[in-house]
């Protein structure tokens, strides 16, 4: 178990965070899944589907997550969603606040496209993953994904028209 976890703990991370698009949840889902996985690890029947497993909890975890949020709405402190200006690699004010706006435009466009674009999406082109994993992954036949992509982007791209 101990493996697994130290293997798999930044991935887990930033599945949470891409799913989430919050900072301050990240932590506390990782917990979450962590403690599900080891009152579940007897489950897992294939240990070379161990990652959609993981996957399929992180996402469960962060849905929940973000249920619960929902239902109790707190503020963000702004220190915890955006970069402090000394780690902007010497760019100047307008600059670095250009880069902020087009980074927050773009993650409130991936935040507000529907979660069955919006998976597949942060798993490709944020994770990284092949269609095949993200088909395990998501159960979905690899057109199925790629059709997905396609949608994804194209909402995107519809969401930071003019904006960007």
């Amino acid at each position: 178990m101990e493996r697994i976890v130290q293997e798999n703990a930044p991935w887990i991370r930033s599945v949470i965070y891409g799913m989430t698009g919050r900072r301050d949840l990240v932590d506390d889902v990782a917990q979450q899944v962590w403690i599900s996985v080891w009152r579940r690890i007897a489950d897992l029947q294939d240990p070379g589907r161990l990652r959609s497993w993981l996957y399929s909890i992180a996402r469960n975890a962060a849905i929940d997550a973000l249920d619960a949020e929902r239902r109790r709405p707190r503020a963000v402190p702004v220190e915890e969603r955006q970069p402090a200006a000394d780690d902007q690699g010497g760019k100047g004010p307008v600059s670095v606040l250009e880069s902020r706006e087009v980074g927050a435009a773009l993650q409130r466009a991936i935040e507000s496209l529907p979660a069955i674009y919006r998976e597949p999406f942060v798993l490709r082109h944020l994770e990284n993953w092949s269609y095949a994993e993200i088909g395990a992954a998501l159960g979905l036949i690899e057109d199925t994904v790629e059709t997905r992509l396609v949608r994804a982007r194209r909402l995107l791209r519809e969401a930071l028209e003019g904006r960007v």
